[in-house]
């Protein structure tokens, strides 16, 4: 199975200039844990998640911060034409739950570890990612 027969392709993102309240109220609204940080061009630069938002913002008192700010930048993407198997090892390796799909330097969906265990041939898949992804790995 390819990650494009499982992936959200209705993906919302946000730029890197856009106020971190604005970020949060729009994961609130579309009930998401994480959001693509993308250029005009749908180029993704990063990807804030609700923790990165707490620890990185809230939990330092910050105020007045942009996407930018607090967004991970070296991120991990899967292509559409990934084998669900090899997305659920990155998910593994870099110990995260989702990954923004590129094709052609522009983001088309996303796929998460909730993804992956809704099917059931890939129910091992997720089982092993998410046994790694829970492993401490000492970051804050």
């Amino acid at each position: 199975m390819l990650v494009k027969d499982i992936m959200t392709s209705c993906v919302s993102c946000v730029r890197p200039d856009s106020p971190l309240s604005q970020v949060a109220k729009q994961m609130k609204q579309e009930n998401i844990g994480s959001i693509p940080v993308c250029s005009d061009s749908g180029k993704v630069m990063g990807i804030i998640t609700d923790r990165d938002i707490v620890l990185r913002a809230v939990a330092q008192g910050q105020q007045d911060l942009k996407a930018q700010d607090i967004m991970t930048q070296s991120i991990t993407c899967a292509s559409p034409s990934m084998n669900t198997h090899d997305a659920a090892m990155l998910l593994s390796k870099h110990q995260i739950r989702r990954l923004p799909v590129v094709s052609s330097d522009r983001l088309v969906g996303i796929v998460s570890l909730g993804d992956i265990a809704q099917k059931t041939i890939l129910v091992d898949e997720a089982g092993d990612a998410l046994s790694a992804i829970s492993k401490p790995n000492g970051l804050s």
